[in-house]
């Protein structure tokens, strides 16, 4: 089946196909997924979910012309089986290999890069209103998943284009999840709207009747809006929503039965303006194993397809894991912790927290910056917030951290899982970014745990600070030493070998600055490793390189703004012109998918590349 499929000439074939032949394409491309995502891992459930709608989308839509633009965008697996790129999927998420999400270098079927939940709307919006001025005659489609209905851009989007008469076809694709269940108001109101096959079959039947009235129905039936409204809202509840953001409503469909896609979409083409056409999906369609656990298999390492038992080697606890433990054996002696995510749980390990805790532990869902207020006024109540939100996606709430937080000086903890490098997920997700546009932030501490034992440590001295406080640490297992090290202290760590130089090395990068500094002491190269712990407006940290001539930093982080940086203007602020200062970090670029070993050997920063550069460093 695998080979049949990839000899199809997408996404022309599809064209001639027949609905019952574009039906068993769906049972190959389900097999394709699977066989593939197996050993390579990826987005899973997401793909199953949506296989007979994106057929159904390319069948009908003439890609690349009509422009197809996919919210978040770790659903456009099956979107790349259907344009050709299938044979590449051995490939994918590896360095150099197929991207999880949309990349416009790819293909130009990938019309608009995502990897952030909510921006396809307003996207969508842009796109239809640059056509219009320019005088083109293409379809703009936003594919936008239920979850991103709890993101606030969203309806900013919807909220714009709605109120424009602007021709765009938004297709909202209700799976009843986002990456863990969906919860709030919107997730209420779709469910209602699930059972609302009533209504359109009342409406289809009244219009039958009316326009066959001889001389006057259609114009009848053109003057019975109020009339249409009233029944809708009689037979719905608030089934209104969106059309009173000015769109019309086509809906629901079941996005598993290819022929009524096809025909909404026809019914669509009729309806000049914004429209939205409400398409049910089951999340992990067709394998068993994401079905009936489809959080597990949103974004799930190589497994093996008949037991969906991940393949993997690691024997540890994980960062995230750790953090949600301790959260909940914290919360346990303290009333006043509250955690606070955003549509992640298990993601940032707070699974482990939410049973013993559940009127505790608040999701927003896909709203990062609301998560941020949210935790500001439980602050303000008197609680102590623990904020556990991505690296990559605290990015999305910057001006709430300043201006509700930090501004009111409120003791909120953010815990910023997948700082640094993640791997796989590619530029979308690396979380290289946050040092820089924390650590300008006034009355900010922001916390490098080195290990384990430092997370724990710093979790609980968190606690006890009146202001905010950053806690970032990264993706995978948790680092135990086997040596004894110091008992928890927010002191700067020093391991001396003698006073060549002095190498700062931030987090879990002080391993491997170390083991790069016990390699240069066996060759009579002999510096000072120090671990900062922390990074704010205390500068103490700073002043122990004053007693060197030579420093080095390293950092997972973009050199640009990070720690190295600030090093470097602090030495520059007190004239110290005899001393040389190399910070050692990411570029100022994106960086693209792969291992995190492999990016960190790539970029110099695993142990050889970090002894070579210290090596030529110090000895000039």
């Amino acid at each position: 089946m695998i080979k049949r499929l990839l000899e199809y000439n997408f996404p022309e074939d599809l064209k001639n196909m027949t609905v019952e032949e574009l039906s068993l394409l769906a049972y190959e491309v389900r097999e394709f997924l699977l066989e593939n995502v197996s050993r390579t891992g990826g987005h899973l459930a997401a793909n199953l979910g949506v296989v007979e709608l994106t057929i159904a989308l390319h069948k009908f839509y003439e890609s690349p012309r009509d422009k197809i633009i996919f919210d978040v965008g770790h659903q456009t697996y099956v979107h790349k089986i259907l344009t050709g790129r299938g044979d590449k999927f051995p490939t994918l998420r590896k360095l150099e290999g197929l991207s999880g999400f949309p990349k416009c270098y790819e293909s130009p079927h990938d019309v608009y890069e995502t990897g952030h939940a909510g921006t396809s709307v307003s996207a969508a919006f842009g796109y239809a209103k640059a056509r219009d001025l320019k005088g083109e005659n293409h379809k703009v489609i936003a594919l936008v998943g239920d979850g991103a209905l709890t993101c606030g851009l969203s309806y900013e989007g919807l909220n714009m284009a709605g109120g424009s008469g602007t021709d765009i076809t938004v297709i909202l694709n209700d799976n009843e999840m986002s990456i863990s269940g969906n919860v709030g108001a919107v997730s209420s109101h779709l469910s209602k709207l699930r059972t609302s096959r009533k209504y359109l079959n009342l409406k289809e039947k009244i219009k039958r009747n009316v326009v066959k009235i001889p001389a006057v129905g259609e114009g009848l039936y053109q003057g019975m809006e109020n009339i249409k409204d009233s029944i809708k809202y009689a037979v719905i509840e608030n089934a209104a929503l969106f059309e009173a953001l000015g769109f019309q409503y086509i809906g629901p469909i079941d996005g598993h039965n290819i022929s009524d896609l096809l025909e909404a979409f026809k019914a669509s083409e009729d309806i000049k303006g914004p429209k939205i056409i409400h398409v049910l999906t089951k999340k992990g369609k067709g394998y068993v194993n994401a079905e009936q656990n489809p959080d597990k298999f949103h974004g799930i390492p190589p497994f093996e397809i008949e037991t969906g038992k991940v393949i993997n080697n690691s024997k540890g606890i994980s960062y995230s894991d750790l953090a949600g433990s301790h959260l909940k054996n914290m919360a346990d002696k303290d009333e006043r912790i509250v955690a606070v995510y955003a549509a992640m749980l298990e993601g940032t390990g707070l699974e482990k927290f939410k049973p013993y805790h559940e009127e505790r532990c608040f999701d927003v869902g896909i709203a990062e910056g609301g998560a941020v207020t949210f935790a500001a006024g439980l602050a303000k109540g008197g609680l102590k917030p623990f904020v556990a939100i991505y690296s990559t996606f605290l990015q999305r709430s910057y001006d709430m951290i300043i201006m509700d937080v930090a501004l009111q000086n409120l003791p909120v903890v953010f815990l910023i899982d997948r700082a640094g490098i993640v791997g796989n997920d590619g530029e979308t997700h690396h979380g290289v970014f946050d040092l820089s546009y924390l650590s300008s932030i006034p009355n900010m501490t922001i916390m490098c745990p080195r290990n384990g034992n430092e997370l724990v440590d710093m979790m609980d001295a968190a606690l006890t600070f009146d202001s905010p406080v950053a806690i970032r640490y990264p993706r995978g297992d948790a680092y135990y030493p086997k040596e004894k090290e110091q008992g928890m202290t927010l002191e700067p760590y020093e391991v001396s070998f003698g006073n060549d130089g002095c190498v700062f090395g931030v987090g879990p990068m002080f391993y491997t600055a170390k083991k790069a500094a016990e390699r240069l002491a066996g060759e009579g190269i002999m510096v000072t490793v120090i671990d900062p712990k922390t990074i704010n407006y205390n500068e103490y940290s700073f002043e122990l390189s004053l007693n060197f001539n030579k420093v080095i930093t390293v950092e997972d982080n973009v050199i640009r703004g990070g720690f190295g940086e600030k090093l470097s203007a602090f030495v520059s602020n007190h004239g110290l012109k005899d001393m040389k200062v190399l910070n050692l970090g990411w570029p100022s670029c994106f960086i693209p998918q792969g291992s995190q070993s492999q990016l960190y050997k790539l970029h110099g920063l695993d142990e050889e590349g970090v002894y070579e550069r210290i090596k030529d460093f110090v000895k000039g």
